[in-house]
């Protein structure tokens, strides 16, 4: 079962924003050659959740993907490139999902192997990704206030973060839901991302898209200053014992 791991780290002060930023190009080599890993990206971020033109420099995130559960609980843990990470962070957080569909390419490959289930889980996460064209990234970057907006205020969503590969060009966007029809309400259904979706299809906005939905398996650390899946967690003991 391939585990997909989201690792997102909060950096404050000059020097260690400094340090944050250089290992982007300085850590990359020594992501890619971790033991088990089979697919690893870095990622800087916009100065919103969701996403946004203008960068964050004090968050940054890493996304990779795992043969399973217990190697990338294990690497995460052991691999010093992530223990400088935690280093120099003053909060970080990671979640361990597993794919359970996902369409599209990234880079030109599919990097997620899914393994369906019954039915949707609950909580859900979501990743979204597109390449832009770039003669339509005015009329994308147009979209993205409303959108942001429309996100902050919506019930249902327990975690959101926008990221990018490459600034205003590369969008990742990964969000957890505690409710599969809320997260389907606010993508599909009537509003500033709905629309923006159908338009950006209808215009041919992206060179390459990706779409993607996780079994969440566990969490650690804290983001904000708590899990933002604690609420599940507590909810999940109760319904065990």
């Amino acid at each position: 079962m391939q585990v997909t791991s989201l690792s997102v780290f909060r950096f404050s002060g000059i020097g260690n924003q400094i340090w944050a930023f250089s290992q982007m190009q300085f850590a990359a080599k020594a992501l890619r050659n971790m033991p088990g890993v089979e697919w690893v990206k870095q990622f800087g971020t916009g100065s919103k959740q969701t996403f946004h033109p203008y960068p964050n420099f004090g968050v940054y995130a890493i996304m990779a993907n795992w043969p399973d559960l217990e190697t990338a609980k294990r690497e995460i843990a052991q691999q010093q490139v992530f223990k400088n990470y935690r280093a120099h962070a003053c909060e970080n957080w990671t979640v361990y999902n597993t794919p359970i569909s996902a369409s599209g390419e990234w880079d030109g490959i599919q990097p997620f192997e899914p393994t369906p289930g019954e039915g949707l889980p609950q909580p859900i996460g979501i990743l979204t990704r597109a390449t832009l064209r770039t003669r339509h990234l005015a009329q994308f970057w147009k979209h993205v206030p409303n959108i942001a907006n429309a996100i902050d205020g919506h019930d249902g969503v327990l975690f959101r973060q926008g990221m990018g590969e490459v600034p205003w060009v590369h969008q990742v966007t990964f969000s957890i839901w505690d409710d599969v029809q809320k997260m389907s309400a606010f993508a599909y259904k009537d509003g500033h991302h709905a629309k923006a979706l159908k338009h950006a299809h209808e215009a041919g906005w992206f060179k390459e898209e990706l779409f993607a939905r996780f079994r969440i398996l566990e969490t650690e650390g804290t983001w904000n200053g708590t899990d933002p899946l604690s609420s599940v967690t507590a909810m999940r003991r109760e319904l065990a014992t």
